[in-house]
């Protein structure tokens, strides 16, 4: 089986969550489209690139988030050689949450 991530059915997924307007959005679809495992692992993952981008070790890591050892290295790996996907979203946040606190 060929492991090509860019296919019309992964086009379309993305198109499907482009279409998504808040948070409450985003529970209803993920809820229908994950097992609440698939979801909690995606949420882990995204935890553990937070707190290595916070310089925290293997071992605070893996004690709040309860993410193995080999997570956190995968994670580590595509923060250092994937394709800066955890940093855009990191980075837009970031600007999202400056935005917002000088709307206050």
């Amino acid at each position: 089986m060929s492991k090509k991530i860019r296919t019309d059915a992964v086009d379309e997924l993305f198109e499907a969550i482009m279409c998504l307007k808040n948070k409450e959005e985003c529970y209803l679809f993920f809820e229908d489209v994950c097992t609440i495992n698939e979801l909690l692992s995606l949420a882990q993952r995204f935890e553990v690139a937070h707190m290595l981008k916070e310089k925290k070790t293997y071992l605070e890591i893996a004690e709040k988030t309860g993410a193995s050892t080999a997570t956190i290295s995968r994670v580590n790996r595509s923060l250092n050689y994937g394709n800066d996907g955890y940093e855009m979203v990191f980075s837009r946040m970031k600007n999202k949450d400056t935005r917002e606190v000088k709307e206050d």
